[in-house]
């Protein structure tokens, strides 16, 4: 049973995304909150799997709630999605850095909220594609050469790791990075699953992050290009 904490300020908007997630089979409402301080604390008393959390609220805004619950070691593991009303909301960017799995917009289709929940709780990031690329694009654009002492260490990753976490953050899923590289889904997985331990990021907006501030990947590549993959790689 996925066990979900929903935050937002609006009565109306709590109210509306438990009446769609309390009729799902393998979900269920761990408890409710107004704002930042209430959301830290029914996540330390009810440890919910996911929490839905908005980020303009009173006392105490999602972006601070997030920065603290992902570093108190009670409710770490708590995978935190921000709701928004707009995709590049300006708060977006910091909470994907202090921890947050990824963002849904507010006016979803039930079944898109749905999916979102089961995702994170399984610890896939909730970023489509298409809104990956939109992340990363604008990453791009702000983006400036990173300090010599904060670029990517070439020996970190593996040649396969480094060609997988490249696509990751640019946007690709693991079907079409599978594709793309002629592996399985499941060996993508597994390689973007130690990526991720190795470069020490929570998930995968954390990756498309440390790419574009590292060096990883450079600013400014095109969204409709891809890696020479013409032929099968290696084995990996």
């Amino acid at each position: 049973m996925i066990r979900v904490l929903l935050v937002d300020d609006q009565s109306l908007v709590r109210s509306g995304f438990a009446s769609i997630l309390t009729g799902v089979d393998d979900i269920q409402i761990a408890g409710t909150a107004s704002d930042g301080v209430e959301a830290i604390e029914q996540a330390r008393a009810t440890e919910p799997d996911v929490i839905l959390m908005d980020i303009r609220m009173p006392r105490m805004n999602g972006l601070e709630a997030t920065k603290r619950l992902t570093s108190d070691p009670a409710t770490e593991n708590a995978r935190i999605v921000i709701l928004t009303t707009f995709e590049l909301d300006e708060y977006v960017f910091d909470a994907l850095r202090s921890g947050a799995w990824g963002f849904l917009l507010k006016h979803c289709r039930p079944e898109d909220l749905i999916e979102a929940v089961r995702l994170t709780a399984a610890g896939d990031a909730m970023l489509a594609p298409s809104v990956t690329r939109r992340l990363v694009a604008e990453y791009a654009r702000r983006a400036q050469s990173p300090p010599q002492n904060h670029r990517y260490r070439e020996d970190l990753l593996t040649e396969r790791e480094l060609e997988v976490a490249t696509l990751v953050a640019k946007g690709l899923d693991n079907d079409a990075i599978a594709g793309r590289l002629f592996l399985s889904v499941a060996t993508v997985r597994s390689h973007v699953s130690r990526a991720m331990t190795k470069l020490n990021v929570r998930n995968r907006a954390q990756l498309v992050i440390f790419a574009y501030e590292t060096g990883l990947v450079a600013p400014g590549w095109d969204n409709n290009a891809a890696p020479d993959v013409g032929r099968p790689p290696a084995p990996g």
